[in-house]
């Protein structure tokens, strides 16, 4: 079958096979060229924001994690109400690309003043501007990134396309936000006459709040930009009706309101905690259980391309022969398992010393496997969440993608930021320095941290197997429900 890269193809029904919409490769890497603005928004609030206000700007940890939280508050009332708003937006854009384009400048520049405080702030005093500036950027990315999300179920009804497009997604959006904390560690994070270790170099921040904040903002518009032409064939609005704000979000749990969901749901929360304690850890462990410089961090960071890559071809390959949720599992109880052995072998005293030739190719190989199992597992769920909204549209009526995407979107990105702050109370547990070098922190005090690091992200990852476990809407199932709606 011939693609083309501005308009959709669509098939029809031939031998018991569903029509599909078939996505041409220019509108797939617009689409997912969009969400490298995701992956670096993520990549510094998820590795950098919590270190550098606290062992840099010297922000106890206590603060960081509080005014994280606080931010998450106001995402709870944003996320949800921006999905349902750009569902049934009517304007001649159609209804997701207005935010998205709307979203572009104020992102931009907020994401710049996070890592450029006021000059004059410094330690507790910076905890008011915290909060305020994480609630921008956090506000104004979901403006940008939920009905973003949402056009994947509008692009296409196809099972295994929507896996492909998704594979796109995540692999720009891990790509983007790896390299720009490669180009951070490599390049702008670096040693001075002054400053020994360059994760402590206070001007290497603002210049990457000045690089990433640009790079956020040629993705938006590309993105937009290269999916404008696609506004046509994709669905309409429903008719404009008045609506309250209790009629939104009763409509918001009606639609949400089944098993798969909840499944979905539930698996995202536990997934997105674990994440978050890992990201957040992630270079507190590197330089101070692993004694890794910058520079091999900067190689850790940049090595996830290799495992994009690998994701980018395995995500569509597990969708068509295991299915999305046998295969969500089978990978995911594989990349669960991977991560924490480096870190279990060395409690163990099983890894090689700190400062061996064969550590840090050793830890970098294992990281890019498993890195890669995580990105196709990422990619499953959310197409599995593409296939709810026909599932809830053969019950309402009514078609939600903006509601669906928002919902776990929004539970994502609250209880990852939860995992930051969890991380944040483990290094307060384990008695870790604020604003401490490497040679200043006991080894004890590491290994204290890793042990409890460890059963809490494997208990988490467990949990999330296992309420995935409970989805509903297999292959057989979407094809019905397309039956069901006249387009089979």
């Amino acid at each position: 079958m011939r693609e083309r890269s501005v308009s959709p193809e669509r098939d029809t029904q031939i031998g018991g096979y569903l029509s599909s919409t078939r996505i041409g490769i220019g509108n797939k890497l617009a689409y997912g060229f969009g969400s490298i603005a995701f992956g670096v928004k993520n990549n510094g609030f998820d590795y950098f924001l919590l270190f550098f206000y606290s062992q840099v700007m010297g922000v106890s940890a206590a603060l960081v994690s509080a005014a994280l939280f606080i931010a998450l508050v106001f995402d709870a009332i944003s996320d949800p109400l921006i999905g349902f708003f750009s569902d049934n937006t009517r304007t001649r854009w159609g209804r997701r690309h207005p935010y998205m384009y709307a979203a572009a400048v104020p992102v931009t520049l907020c994401y710049f003043f996070l890592w450029n405080p006021p000059g004059q702030l410094s330690g507790e005093e910076l905890f008011p501007f915290l909060v305020a500036i994480s609630i921008l950027v956090r506000t104004l990315i979901t403006v940008y990134e939920i009905p973003s999300s949402a056009l994947v179920a509008e692009m296409t009804d196809d099972y295994d396309e929507r896996t492909s497009l998704l594979s796109f997604r995540y692999f720009f959006g891990w790509t983007g936000g790896t390299l720009m904390a490669t180009v951070a560690t490599l390049f702008l994070l670096v040693p001075t006459t002054d400053i020994s270790d360059g994760m402590f170099n206070v001007a290497g921040y603002h210049q990457m709040g000045f690089v990433a904040s640009g790079v956020i903002f040629v993705a938006i518009m590309a993105s937009a930009l290269g999916t404008h032409s696609l506004i046509p064939n994709l669905k309409a609005p429903p008719p404009k009706r008045s609506l309250s704000i209790a009629t939104i979000y009763k409509e918001i749990f009606d639609t949400l309101a089944t098993r798969s969901f909840a499944a979905l749901f539930l698996s995202a929360m536990f997934g997105a905690i674990a994440t978050g304690v890992v990201a957040a850890l992630a270079y507190v462990l590197y330089t101070f259980l692993w004694g890794f410089t910058s520079e091999q961090i900067g190689y850790i960071s940049a090595s996830v391309v290799i495992s994009a890559v690998l994701a980018l071809f395995i995500s569509p390959i597990i969708s068509k022969t295991l299915g999305k949720k046998r295969g969500a599992i089978a990978v995911g109880v594989l990349a669960f398992t991977v991560n924490p052995a480096p870190i279990v072998l060395r409690l163990f005293g099983l890894m090689p010393e700190n400062g061996d030739p064969i550590l840090f190719p050793l830890y970098l190989g294992i990281i890019v496997v498993d890195v890669a199992l995580i990105i196709v597992y990422q990619t499953l769920g959310s197409s599995m969440i593409a296939d709810l909204v026909e599932d809830a549209e053969v019950r309402t009526n009514k078609r939600s993608e903006g509601v669906f995407f928002a919902s776990v979107t929004f539970i994502r990105k609250t209880t990852q930021g939860l995992g930051v702050i969890a991380a944040g109370g483990l290094l307060s547990r384990s008695g870790f320095p604020e604003g401490a070098t490497p040679a200043e922190v006991p080894m004890s005090v590491v290994h204290d941290l890793a042990t409890v690091y460890v059963p809490a992200v494997v208990l988490l990852w467990s949990l999330m197997i296992i309420c995935v476990s409970m989805y509903q809407v297999d292959r057989t199932k979407h094809e019905e429900n397309l039956q069901t709606l006249g387009r089979g």
